[in-house]
């Protein structure tokens, strides 16, 4: 189902980093309902397809370009090849769970590569183009551990609040081209990640409720339900809208 009016993206180029599972795939998934020419990238070939074919099913336009956001050479070449961005979503990244003993140098380092670096070889690449037309959405994943520290999420914590601080800075920097940037910070959300470890858990719904208990609304989020803030930013209806963190997380952040 379309939301049509204000949300409807007809006529818009849009890509997403990331999109082969959970919040890349149903940001994809929605964007296209509304109407987008959406390229789907991935690492996972495999799966980005799927979420390609899911699409076209459902009527809508979709295109696989395999791609390692990590790759900024790879990454401007797909810019190169590709049509004017009107919607970058930078949506690809990974976790770690440690504190300050028990995560290294290079664990930090392929977190950077990935979560801080591989959103600014997105803007790098794609968003030149965007400039040059004055026109344009550039939607950043970041975190509610981009806005408050997450226990035992060092790194993690870390790059989120870098990639908050890049996207306020590409706001600032690039203010009155028509370009808007955003980001969001969801909490937990209910991924094909966090499902396969609900169901390695001895206690599945012991283990939901303790992952859920940072979230005043007792339940973690659906991919779609970040889907449809990235569609808000997106569309016309956010038009007043840049330099913004925008919020997903079920309330963690309201009392810190």
């Amino acid at each position: 189902m379309t939301t049509g009016g204000p949300f409807r993206l007809d006529g818009k180029h849009a890509l997403v980093t990331g999109a082969a599972s959970g919040i890349g795939q149903a940001i994809a998934e929605l964007l296209a309902a509304e109407g987008a020419r959406v390229w789907v990238t991935d690492r996972d070939g495999r799966g980005g397809q799927a979420t390609v074919e899911g699409i076209r099913a459902s009527g809508g336009r979709a295109e696989l370009e395999p791609l390692d956001v990590t790759d900024d050479a790879g990454m401007s070449a797909l810019a190169a090849r590709l049509p004017p961005l009107h919607i970058l979503v930078n949506n690809a990244g990974i976790g770690h769970v440690g504190d300050l003993l028990s995560t290294s140098g290079a664990d930090l380092d392929r977190l950077y590569a990935v979560n801080l670096r591989g959103v600014f070889n997105g803007c790098k690449a794609f968003v030149p183009a965007m400039l040059a037309a004055r026109q344009g959405s550039v939607i950043n994943l970041a975190s509610v551990g981009g806005i408050v520290a997450v226990r035992e999420r060092l790194a993690y914590t870390t790059t989120k609040f870098a990639v908050v601080g890049l996207t306020k800075s590409l706001a600032l920097d690039h203010s009155h081209t028509g370009v808007r940037f955003n980001c969001i910070c969801p909490g937990r959300v209910e991924t094909p990640f966090v499902k396969a470890r609900l169901a390695e858990s001895p206690d599945p719904e012991g283990t939901y409720r303790a992952m859920s208990s940072t979230q005043l609304t007792g339940r973690m989020a659906r991919p779609a339900e970040i889907a449809a803030a990235a569609l808000y930013l997106a569309a016309d209806a956010s038009a007043m809208v840049t330099g913004s963190a925008l919020m997903v997380d079920g309330g963690w952040s309201a009392g810190k």
